[in-house]
């Protein structure tokens, strides 16, 4: 009777180890870094989508640049690890989640923003340069001609843009400096992104 008691606990303790050795395998399970990608693309084109229907003020669509800027460190940083686990994506997600929320949120707000002024049309133009360079890179990985530790780094400057936009339109205005500040930063990602891509083939 012992013994059979005995058996069964290390069977048991066995059953146990196993499960949780297939659960940390599953957590720690390389995760395709494409829809996160391509869920950047979406969340800037519905900024700009925004701010060409008025829905979205300069203002808000700076703020929402912040929320931008929040996903791309965290991609770069987990993504500077390694290849993306089923955890990281999971806190990926979430954050991608507030972000849409925030942006239902200004879209649906009581504010109007004029798309035809000078400071909108700048903004809009910048993040259609978002959505641009966004775009290159998920094509870039998607093809196989950027690794994780390349989309990392192409991830924190798209970070920075982000924020220089967040500043630029904080008070609810976008003036031609600030601008052209932005397009520099915009130039230089762009020259990154195309260098990354030619070392990856």
């Amino acid at each position: 009777m012992q013994h059979r008691n005995r058996v069964r606990r290390i069977a048991l303790i066995g059953f146990a180890a196993t499960t949780l050795g297939l659960s940390a395998i599953a957590g720690a399970q390389e995760v395709p870094v494409n829809q996160d990608l391509q869920r950047n693309v979406n969340q800037e084109q519905r900024i700009d989508n925004g701010m060409r229907d008025g829905q979205l003020t300069t203002r808000e669509a700076s703020q929402l640049e912040q929320g931008q800027a929040h996903v791309d460190r965290m991609e770069q940083r987990d993504l500077s690890r390694g290849p993306l686990t089923g955890q990281e994506q999971t806190q990926i997600q979430h954050a991608e989640n507030v972000q849409s929320r925030d942006i239902y949120r200004d879209a649906h707000n009581s504010n109007e923003g004029n798309p035809n002024s000078a400071s909108s049309r700048r903004m809009q133009a910048d993040v259609q340069r978002d959505i641009n360079q966004q775009r290159r890179i998920d094509n870039g990985v998607r093809k196989g001609s950027l690794n994780n530790a390349q989309t990392a780094r192409l991830e924190g400057r798209e970070a920075r843009v982000d924020h220089m936009e967040r500043r630029a339109g904080a008070n609810g205005y976008v003036n031609r400096n600030e601008q052209r500040h932005v397009q520099q930063a915009e130039n230089r990602n762009s020259r990154a992104i195309h260098r990354n891509k030619w070392q990856g083939r």
